[in-house]
């Protein structure tokens, strides 16, 4: 093993340990003692026991639940996050609870944030800002923001990477990624790949902890919204921006989490709804860059209702591919076409074709069709129908990518935001526009005739290399340097079953070979005059042979792992 690999499996024990440590702390000792984990703390039942805290066993099971995110720090409170915003996914009890992940999350000491404000900007911190306020504005999982003001006059925020969370996001990432190894290796049905989806994950954090990211991300939305009215992102100043340190212009506005519905009117309700879902619906279908976490915390309302959005951290991007696909998969479901919806799905997710072909899974896709086709377009409910669609995928067994996980994870969650506010407001309805201005631009007369343009002239392109190539192919064939090259698929499994064999042969004929060995010293030692040494040798050969044996029809007994 190596030693890279070796201190990866030490730091993710270390980590594992305090997990477990900390749900001990918060009242889930059952599930600790039940699965046996107290080993891993070298503790006995009993310790475990005795460590109760009546005021912990308490509070709600959310609660504690809430109390255990918070104190393993900001990966977990980003789940925890996540998860407030899909009550779809977690009871509405504990949706409500997670919501207080979005904004009580502890600060840290404004000396620390000092510090790093010095190691950033070493000599020139006060060339850059005039005043820093000490009293944080807002604490996140991963960063803390103080108001300030440049020496230049701007009134400023500034978010600041908390101590230590580079280095406890890397731990926690690499336990993540270790664990999604072992479910996928244990639950091969999921429907998706675990692993990519730690990977997905993982991907965004990194970005989280890279502020220069986020910055550019904002930049970059906030020109996909240049022309628009009501939508924005926040300025950035780059040169008072770093790794670590991400500086933005001073957001005057209430953040839509701490905004009570009942306070506003119907209409400026409606209007809040509709400018946000516009947004992010805009944002997946139109441009493929998204918001991948537009939680209430994250939207401003601005004066005149207009919505700025912030923490652009966590962000998705569509290639083009992908996005005509998922623009397929709607028109699709919409035609009714279940043979186009069929040939989308292999597209999206390279499934097995055998599965496509089947009639059981037809049937399935038929039935999805049918809850939409000749229904309204506004009567459709996307994040319904995306949520069967997966159900579908998993089902077969078919693999979903990560980045189609992270659009419904951005869709469902505007959607979330929208019901909270207005639950009456018809968000499909509203973005009706956007799919038809998408489905027009991939089907209208322009985008065909760019097709054919484009089809021709790689046509012509091939036709121009045709006469180099066959001329290339008649050299080799001529000099008997033609090669035909073949990948027979599979044959690396027929060298592990030939490999396995030869083990299983050798470990038999050892086996053997103990037996008759040790069988011809017992007869050696019983016809002998003086019996002792060679007869004990020859029992200990017998003993071994029986391990061997033992192990060796265990080893057929145990589940194998499926090779795909």
């Amino acid at each position: 093993m190596k030693i890279r690999a070796i201190q990866k499996t030490l730091k993710n024990t270390k980590r594992l340990a305090e997990i477990i440590s900390v749900l001990s702390r918060n009242g889930f000792r059952e599930v600790i003692t039940e699965t046996g984990l107290y080993r891993l703390l070298g503790k006995t039942r009993e310790d475990i026991e005795a460590e109760a805290q009546p005021h912990i066993d308490r509070l709600s099971r959310p609660e504690r639940v809430r109390r255990v995110m918070e104190e393993l720090g900001p990966t977990f409170i980003k789940i925890g996050q996540v998860l407030s915003t899909r009550p779809d996914l977690v009871p509405p009890e504990w949706a409500k609870e997670f919501e207080q992940l979005q904004t009580n999350v502890a600060s840290v000491p404004f000396v620390q944030i000092h510090e790093i404000l010095n190691q950033e900007f070493p000599g020139r911190l006060e060339l850059l800002f005039d005043t820093i306020d000490e009293i944080p504005l807002a604490s996140a999982s991963m960063a803390q923001v103080h108001r300030a003001r440049l020496t230049t006059g701007e009134r400023v925020v500034i978010k600041v990477l908390k101590p230590g969370n580079r280095e406890r996001v890397e731990d926690d990432i690499s336990l993540l990624q270790t664990l999604a190894q072992w479910v996928e290796q244990y639950f091969s049905d999921l429907g998706y790949s675990p692993i990519e989806v730690a990977k997905e994950f993982s991907r965004e954090l990194h970005r989280e902890v890279n502020l220069v990211l986020e910055g550019q991300a904002a930049e970059r939305m906030n020109k996909m919204f240049e022309g628009d009215p009501d939508i924005f992102f926040p300025v950035i100043y780059w040169q008072a921006t770093t790794r670590n340190i991400l500086t933005m212009e001073e957001v005057n506005g209430t953040p839509l989490s701490a905004i009570d519905p009942a306070t506003l009117s119907a209409e400026r309700r409606r209007a809040i709804v509709a400018t946000g879902t516009r947004a992010v619906f805009r944002q997946c279908l139109h441009f493929g860059f998204f918001h991948a976490d537009p939680h209430p915390g994250n939207i401003f309302l601005l004066s005149g209702d207009k919505l700025c959005f912030i923490d652009c951290g966590m962000t998705g991007q569509l290639d083009k591919q992908t996005a005509d696909q998922l623009v397929d998969f709607v028109a699709a479901v919409v035609k009714g076409d279940t043979e186009r919806l069929a040939r989308v799905v292999f597209e999206l997710t390279d499934a097995d074709p055998a599965i496509i072909e089947r009639r059981d899974f037809r049937a399935e896709l038929q039935q999805l069709v049918n809850q939409v086709h000749a229904v309204e377009l506004k009567n459709i409910d996307i994040a319904d129908l995306l949520n069967d669609f997966f159900g579908l995928l998993q089902r077969f067994k078919i693999r979903c990518p990560g980045d189609l996980l992270l659009l419904v994870k951005a869709l469902t969650t505007i959607e979330g935001v929208a019901a909270e506010i207005d639950p009456s407001f018809d968000v499909l309805a509203h973005v009706e526009p956007e799919i038809e201005a998408v489905v027009t631009s991939r089907y209208g007369m322009k985008a065909m005739r760019r097709r054919v343009q484009t089809a021709l002239e790689n046509y012509l392109l091939l036709l121009e290399d045709l006469p180099t190539d066959i001329q290339r192919i008649i050299d080799q064939t001529r000099t008997n340097r033609f090669t035909l090259n073949l990948e027979l698929m599979r044959i690396e499994h027929l060298g592990e079953k030939v490999d396995l064999a030869s083990r299983l042969m050798g470990l038999a004929m050892i086996i053997a070979a103990l037996i008759v060995g040790s069988s011809i010293l017992l007869l050696a030692d019983r016809i002998s005059d003086t019996r002792g040494f060679i007869g004990h040798l020859g029992m200990i050969g017998l003993i071994g042979a029986g391990i061997y044996s033992v192990g060796f029809v265990v080893s057929f007994l145990l589940p194998k792992k499926k090779k795909k």
